[in-house]
């Protein structure tokens, strides 16, 4: 190696791990199964023609046959989903809308990914961590890179204790 190639910069640099917001499809396919079961067997929701469907990966539809019902149907889903490790963070809901006959519906958005603001507000209290790393944005998700290990253990640490809103994962965690 000779000095001044740029190769000993980029060989500290090597300590890196990413921050995503994913939510696992299967376990959400898999809490909307359980919901349905309960909700079938539970004598206050036996004829409320309560339904919860996945649409894709980006969104789940529910419908029942009123506000009060529709509103039990979503707390089944949200205690079925919290088993299974499903964060309630990535959930938007929209609007109940009526629907046919008296009944209503409900859209749930599932946040895949961390949205532009919320990786901006990640890179801009990384930078106010004043650590040895640096954040970027890639695509809908942050790359922390740095020298020193410790560094990153503290930025994890740091925004764990945040709420920024969306549940945030730490992956690809690399180290040299």
């Amino acid at each position: 190696m000779q000095p001044g190639n740029g190769d000993e910069e980029n060989m500290a640099q090597d300590n890196s791990f990413d921050i995503v917001s994913k939510i696992d499809v299967q376990e959400v396919r898999n809490a909307i199964d359980q919901a349905l079961k309960e909700i079938r067997q539970r004598f206050d929701l036996k004829d409320s023609h309560s339904e919860i469907h996945l649409e894709g990966s980006e969104s789940i539809q529910m419908a029942s046959a009123n506000e009060y019902k529709l509103e039990a149907v979503k707390e089944i889903l949200g205690q079925k989903l919290v088993k299974r490790g499903v964060s309630l963070k990535n959930l938007t809901y929209g609007k109940v809308e009526p629907a046919a006959g008296q009944s209503v519906r409900q859209k749930i958005s599932l946040q895949q990914g961390i949205p532009t603001e919320k990786a901006k507000e990640i890179v801009r209290l990384v930078k106010e961590a004043k650590k040895k790393a640096q954040a970027s944005i890639q695509g809908d998700m942050v790359r922390i890179s740095g020298k020193d290990r410790d560094d990153l253990q503290a930025i994890i640490a740091m925004l764990r204790g945040k709420d920024l809103g969306v549940d945030l994962q730490f992956t690809n965690y690399r180290t040299n």
